[in-house]
């Protein structure tokens, strides 16, 4: 099993952490960055857990700043051939930073994900057509639409496009998680757990994948051993693992 997306500069105790995922059954992880100091932190936690952790490093539009663009794309430029893939970037139409910035720095990192032949992780809150978008005229050959929960059209695009989306313990209880995930062909599907993020509450960790995976077997009326066969398979030929 491998979790397709972390955030593991997030997570305290990561020893711990790491250790109950491998217990759970879970032999890679993903985690991706989403400034200067996360990707920093990411390639330092790769370079410990050689093994376990891969790297993605990105610029989240969170986090963008006009003032820190060029050092961060500077960064990526640098780094980026030793990560598996570009991640987390994209475009987030419910936060203040202006629209037309994040489709030039969103733009400016595909640009890098093409000169270095890396795959994409693509943030697209509130802006699923224009990531779709952006991705596909850049001619990126493989992005995951991380967390989808967008319309069954531009789904439907996506997966004409050949790139995948990915499902999180949300399936759990988001109906467009849900809908997203069973209208979405398995073979397409990465799983995640977005960790540290809370679900229902409960701060959430690599470990809790086997939740991802219970509930995405339960949606799709599939036996758990079948899913986690084709998803992790999915993960590897994605990543390139």
């Amino acid at each position: 099993m491998i979790d397709t997306h972390a955030h593991l500069n997030e997570i305290e105790e990561i020893d711990r952490a790491i250790q109950r995922a491998k217990d759970a059954g879970i032999r890679s992880i993903v985690a991706v960055g989403m400034d200067l100091a996360s990707n920093l932190t990411t390639l330092d936690l790769a370079e410990q857990f050689p093994d376990m952790i891969h790297p993605a490093i990105g610029y989240h539009p969170w986090s963008i700043s006009t003032d820190t663009i060029e050092e961060n794309l500077e960064f990526i430029e640098d780094n980026l051939p030793k990560c598996i893939a570009l991640g987390e970037v994209g475009i987030d139409y419910k936060i203040k930073v202006k629209k037309p910035v994040q489709w030039e720095v969103f733009s400016e990192v595909l640009s890098l994900a093409i000169r270095h032949n890396r795959p994409v992780i693509v943030h697209s809150r509130f802006s699923h057509q224009r990531s779709h978008q952006m991705v596909r005229d850049s001619g990126i050959e493989k992005a995951v639409f991380h967390w989808y929960t967008g319309s069954l059209e531009i789904l439907e695009k996506i997966i004409d496009d050949g790139y995948y989306v990915s499902a999180t313990p949300a399936l759990a209880y988001s109906p467009p998680h849900q809908a997203a995930m069973k209208a979405a062909p398995i073979e397409r599907i990465l799983v995640e757990t977005d960790s540290p993020v809370e679900y229902q509450g409960k701060v959430s960790e690599p470990a809790d994948l086997i939740v991802t995976l219970s509930e995405l077997a339960n949606l799709k009326n599939m036996k758990s051993k079948e899913v986690q066969q084709i998803t992790t398979s999915n993960a590897k030929y994605f990543f390139g693992l």
